[in-house]
């Protein structure tokens, strides 16, 4: 029996992606800072922010949000600006839609969860009579809830953490994995300032004349007054950079732990490995009626010095994880700067998705193929590409769909 050609693809145009942002944030008509819904094309949430700093003179540090946004998708979120103006605004690749007044700024917490819509292009004709029953699946027994390849969009080509550096102390090594390792999703500009800072790293003057005015170029210039001082250097990184430095790392390493969980949990012949940012982890099938009762009962802890307690068993994997890479449970802690620290809490092990949906329709894109449009809503924090990499084997498609793109499950 000859296998499907694997060529299903996702994210061909913006609108293969939509995202839309719920929260029950009621506006009023008063409060110190002013809510925006941000619809935007084509654009990160940090360039977005950027672009609206900038044509209202409003500072980075009075413009808050839930989470990241993918670049390559039509998305909708909210944000709050202190003191914000009572209008609109209109760049063309996003627009912000004034809602009202709230009396505090929008944080993740405020999401309850978001609404996708995605659409899978270049599929043969028998995609519904495959795709059916595995996304009947999910809508009943749901997914693992693996951080997906979005939340490490902050790891670069080398594939090292900067975090991992970072809480070993050597700061020299954290700061040239932030400033200087190339990334394949890098613009033009940033691959060029990336590229001046590897080819004179440690001469900082001629480091400083190279670049153009940047954040890089500040901390190149506190290295040429201090060039030995890298503790301080690293910690005039953004701060927001930092903690996605630590959250990719931390995810890594829950990701592993939930990875050995399932593997303990479930029978063997109920796995299929499907690809992940960093290798191979297993999904679970159809699941019977208790064990999908506690699978989806399941909440592991988050690894973290701060973690004080969890079932024994717990513990054994959490240290297992930590172990193969060397590490403590101990040595999750950030001595410098202080502002920084790994999250504390607990993940839920898997996701059930609600409101699951599909059509098929011919493709307009590729003539003579199929595409599948998917509606779903999923709780803050779930990745929506799980559930297409779920599909992939039913509808011949292989490859990772996940984008090394910032992170879009908050």
């Amino acid at each position: 029996m000859s296998r499907p050609r694997a060529t299903a693809k996702i994210k061909c145009v913006p609108d293969d992606f939509i995202v839309e942002e719920l929260t029950r944030v009621a506006p009023g008509r008063e409060g110190p800072f002013a809510l925006y819904r941000l619809t935007k094309t084509g654009l990160g949430t940090m360039e977005a922010v950027e672009r609206i700093g900038r044509a209202w003179g409003v500072g980075g540090e009075r413009i808050a949000y839930g989470g990241l946004k993918d670049r390559h998708a039509r998305t909708v979120q909210h944000l709050t600006i202190a003191r914000g103006p009572r209008r609109g605004l209109d760049l063309g690749a996003l627009a912000l839609e004034y809602l009202g007044r709230v009396a505090r700024p929008f944080a993740p917490q405020a999401i309850a969860g978001n609404r996708f819509t995605v659409v899978i292009r270049d599929l043969g004709a028998n995609l519904s009579a495959r795709a059916a029953p595995i996304l009947d699946a999910m809508a009943r027994d749901g997914l693992p809830n693996y951080f997906d390849s979005q939340r490490f969009g902050s790891v670069g080509s080398s594939g090292e953490f900067v975090a991992e550096r970072w809480i070993a102390g050597d700061f020299e090594g954290a700061l040239r994995l932030a400033l200087a390792t190339p990334h394949p999703h890098d613009r033009a500009p940033q691959r060029a300032v990336k590229e001046t800072l590897r080819r004179h790293w440690g001469d900082w003057r001629a480091c400083k004349a190279a670049l153009p005015r940047s954040h890089e170029r500040s901390i190149v210039t506190y290295l040429c007054d201090h060039p030995a001082d890298f503790r301080r250097a690293f910690a005039r990184l953004n701060r927001r950079l930092r903690s996605l430095y630590l959250a990719a790392f931390q995810s890594f390493l829950w990701n592993d732990l939930l990875a050995r969980w399932i593997a303990g949990e479930c029978p063997a012949e109920r796995l299929l490995p499907l690809p992940l940012k960093f290798g191979p982890a297993p999904f679970f099938g159809e699941l019977g009626a208790e064990l999908r009762r506690r699978v989806h009962a399941a909440r592991l802890p988050l690894p973290s010095a701060r973690l004080r307690s969890a079932d024994p068993p717990v513990m054994d994997l959490i240290d297992a994880v930590l172990a193969a890479r060397g590490l403590r449970l101990r040595d999750l802690r950030i001595k410098h700067p202080k502002d920084s620290f790994f999250s504390k809490g607990e993940r839920a092990a898997a996701v059930l998705p609600a409101r699951l949906s599909h059509s098929a329709a011919e493709d307009e894109l590729y003539p003579g193929r199929m595409k599948l449009e998917l509606r779903f809503d999923l709780p803050r924090g779930a990745y929506a590409t799980l559930l297409v990499k779920r599909l992939g084997p039913a509808i011949g498609a292989e490859a990772d769909f996940g984008a090394d793109e910032p992170d879009s499950a908050c």
